[in-house]
């Protein structure tokens, strides 16, 4: 029977229940806003980038910090942001950048706070390689903390469009690559899907000077900026090749981004693709697998240059004892080998560390690993070498090479002028 004093009891019992969830939510309330918050600006979001980025953002919360995700379309926008709201007095936590002189200015305006206390930890001088260390370690001190390494000049393609071509091997020259999208245009297949947008022309002509000029070259025309080299018989060669690859791709090209002439690979409307192995993760989004769905070549040889640069984390300068914590945390999140791993399963990268286990990575990442002990095959991609000026009039040159008439006597003298300095 229901009495006066069990609805007291059962009052009394409320009272209690109630309290306790009050000082729960009251104490969750109070971890949450005493755990390390980090606003951390990128511009990962594609569909692989996406998924890979996710990967960053638990493993911070895993350990106890907040993650505050600010994504931006585009890598000069999301740049743009993050140095104007630093310079506004309001930056995020973190930023991303790629592994070049992109954020050069920056450091030198004192604008960072540097990661020397994790550098010294895992002893990045010993195991990073050195075009990452040339570009993130300014007047001894390391000013980001490397995620991941990205090779910029794969050569994907279509095992289904090789099938329906007749290709039965991979090119291992410009000659056979060149035989193989006319095998490509006469089934019907795009031969070359292109991006045309002019970081991704560099990209493309990167890929032609790698393979055609090897290292020696390569490094005399873009980390020397030599002017004999870049005045050459064999540069001039490495330009007229790069033009001929306009008859290969379709007329939707001009503005398409880079994710989407991936897609024409991943559908096998198209033959090839050159571009950094972040489309990998595209391929990886779309459920297909290396060597089974689709093929990636580094180069045409082993005497080919492995082009690298990466994503990075950098820290806007602050005093603020919170901030601080929060950024040291992303900091030790992002170095550590089993985030890296997954990380750069779902992005189409490889690890920066050299002690990770790379049994769970793909066919692509793992030969990308094998290359890169070999310390005679690394080299940077031309940002790693070239200031922001420098490297945007030579892709202007490029850009308007490709899309115009003019004459590859007149882009080699551009090119040659826009490097002198």
């Amino acid at each position: 029977m229901f009495t006066v004093r069990t609805l007291a009891a059962a009052c009394a019992w409320l009272a209690v229940a109630m309290s306790a969830a009050a000082s729960a939510q009251a104490a969750s309330v109070l971890a949450t806003s005493a755990a390390p918050k980090a606003e951390v600006i990128h511009w990962w979001t594609s569909g692989g980038e996406s998924a890979a980025v996710k990967q960053v953002a638990q493993a911070y919360r895993n350990a106890g910090g907040v993650w505050i995700d600010t994504a931006i379309a585009g890598g000069d926008q999301s740049r743009a942001v993050t140095i104007n709201r630093i310079v506004g007095g309001n930056p995020p936590t973190a930023a991303q950048f790629n592994t070049s002189k992109q954020f050069l200015d920056v450091i030198e305006a004192g604008m960072l706070n540097n990661v020397d206390s994790v550098a010294r930890a895992q002893n990045w001088d010993q195991m990073l390689p050195p075009p990452i260390i040339d570009v993130i370690k300014v007047q001894g001190h390391y000013y980001a903390v490397p995620l991941n390494i990205h090779m910029q000049t794969w050569f994907w393609y279509s095992k289904a469009a090789f099938q329906k071509a007749g290709i039965t091997k991979e090119p291992s020259s410009m000659a056979e690559f060149f035989a193989a999208l006319d095998k490509l245009k006469a089934a019907g297949i795009i031969p070359l899907a292109h991006g045309g947008q002019s970081w991704q022309e560099t990209v493309l002509f990167s890929a032609i000077l790698a393979n055609m000029g090897g290292k020696e070259l390569y490094l005399k025309a873009m980390r020397d900026r030599d002017q004999s080299t870049l005045l050459s018989p064999e540069f001039r060669n490495v330009l007229l090749a790069f033009k001929r690859l306009k008859s290969y791709v379709d007329a939707g090209s001009p503005g398409r981004n880079w994710n989407d002439a991936t897609a024409l690979v991943i559908a096998g409307r198209a033959g090839f693709q050159v571009m950094g192995d972040w489309a990998k993760g595209e391929f990886t989004n779309a459920g297909q697998s290396a060597g089974q769905h689709y093929g990636c070549m580094a180069g045409f040889n082993a005497a080919t240059p492995y082009l690298i640069q990466g994503d990075v984390f950098v820290f806007p300068r602050t005093d603020n004892a919170q901030s601080v914590r929060a950024q040291q945390l992303l900091a030790k999140v992002v170095s550590q080998p089993t985030l890296q791993v997954g990380f750069s399963k779902l992005k189409g990268s490889i690890p920066v560390r050299t002690d990770v286990d790379a049994t769970e990575l793909d066919l692509c990442a793992r030969k990308g690993i094998e290359i890169m002990k070999d310390r005679a095959r690394q080299a940077g991609v031309t940002e790693v070498y070239l200031t922001p000026d420098q490297n945007g009039a030579m892709q202007d040159v490029l850009t308007a090479y490709w899309n115009t008439n003019m004459p590859a006597e007149r882009a080699q003298k551009s090119i040659a002028n826009a490097l002198k300095y």
